[in-house]
């Protein structure tokens, strides 16, 4: 494993850690060129995932897009990475059990916000306000109203 810190290639494990639901294994690694420490996370590789956009086409399902997203929703909120990673790896586990290796945008929405609300009430409006695309102040004291 390449070094985020000075691009060694060489790295060692100094701990792993299965994930709750044991799809995913965090390990800390050392590098062996300038100790810099970092962490990594192996998932098993199988199928991907496809997203249906509400345009009707199809892409392949991206972690790093829908984690971008969720992280943006919770700059600056009591929120850790963990936290994030665990929301983000709970729908992931959701998808792979269905029989279908598809879902729609406007589902994996949904599953997002679904866990945001129990996460962080401010973090799920600003996701809800990019997501469900409010038109205007109406829609948005709505989307407040319904989280009381």
């Amino acid at each position: 494993m390449r070094c985020p810190s000075c691009g060694h290639p060489e790295s060692k494990v100094v701990d792993s850690r299965p994930s709750d639901d044991y799809s995913t294994i965090r390990r800390r690694r050392e590098c062996l060129s300038c100790r810099h420490r970092f962490t990594t996370y192996e998932r098993l590789g199988d199928s991907p995932l496809l997203v249906i956009k509400s345009d009707g086409s199809s892409e392949t399902y991206d972690r790093a897009k829908l984690l971008r997203g969720v992280t943006v929703a919770c700059a600056k909120r009591p929120i850790t990475p963990d936290q994030i990673n665990n929301l983000i790896d709970g729908i992931e586990a959701e998808l792979r059990q269905s029989p279908k290796n598809e879902t729609t945008s406007k589902a994996l929405g949904n599953k997002v916000l679904e866990r945001l609300e129990k996460l962080d009430d401010v973090a799920y409006v600003r996701f809800a306000s990019v997501y469900k695309d409010f038109q205007n102040i109406e829609e948005f004291a709505s989307a407040l109203e319904d989280l009381r």
